[in-house]
């Protein structure tokens, strides 16, 4: 496995996503979410990671708010690893690039609705108390995660508000 690196996304970037996500989830099209969220013109951390001039992986953090409340939260997601490039911890670099990022720009909670098992090796802990934009399936509610950059064990409360892209229904269940 050729060595990575990381940095926040550029053009050259862009263009290779669509192949990235095709191969990393042949069955789902997250295309259009990832393209959208893109164009987000403030409050969304786009993280690239490459291998030569290849891009390997990528992950999208959107800043939001919770409704009535002062504190800045993100979500994660989509996160992207090509397949032939996987377990070998591009993943995991990406979210921890990420998680310091966000620290620094004062996020209170990032969520991520996902793998427990995969998400659990970056800190993430099961059952998030701030609701998201749409209820899910009772299947999910493990998957539904939060993880405070700062360590603070407490997890937030609230009824969380994202930017369009993520206010879709069918992307909550």
């Amino acid at each position: 496995m050729a060595a990575f690196t990381l940095r926040k996304t550029d053009p050259t970037d862009t263009a290779q996503i669509p192949a990235l996500y095709a191969a990393a989830f042949p069955d789902e099209d997250l295309l259009p979410l990832v393209e959208a969220l893109l164009e987000e013109k403030a409050g969304v951390l786009s993280l690239s990671a490459i291998s030569g001039e290849a891009l390997v992986g990528h992950v999208l953090f959107t800043h939001g708010t919770l409704e009535g409340a002062l504190e800045t939260v993100a979500l994660l997601g989509p996160l992207a690893v090509n397949p032939e490039h996987q377990r070998h911890g591009i993943g995991k670099a990406l979210i921890a690039e990420g998680l310091a990022c966000l620290k620094d720009a004062g996020v209170a909670e990032v969520l991520v609705l996902g793998d427990p098992a995969y998400y659990s090796r970056s800190g993430f802990h099961p059952h998030a108390r701030i609701t998201p934009p749409y209820p899910l399936p009772e299947a999910y509610a493990e998957a539904w995660q939060w993880l405070r950059p700062d360590g603070d064990s407490e997890p937030l409360q609230g009824q969380l508000v994202l930017p369009g892209p993520w206010m879709q229904p069918g992307l909550w269940g």
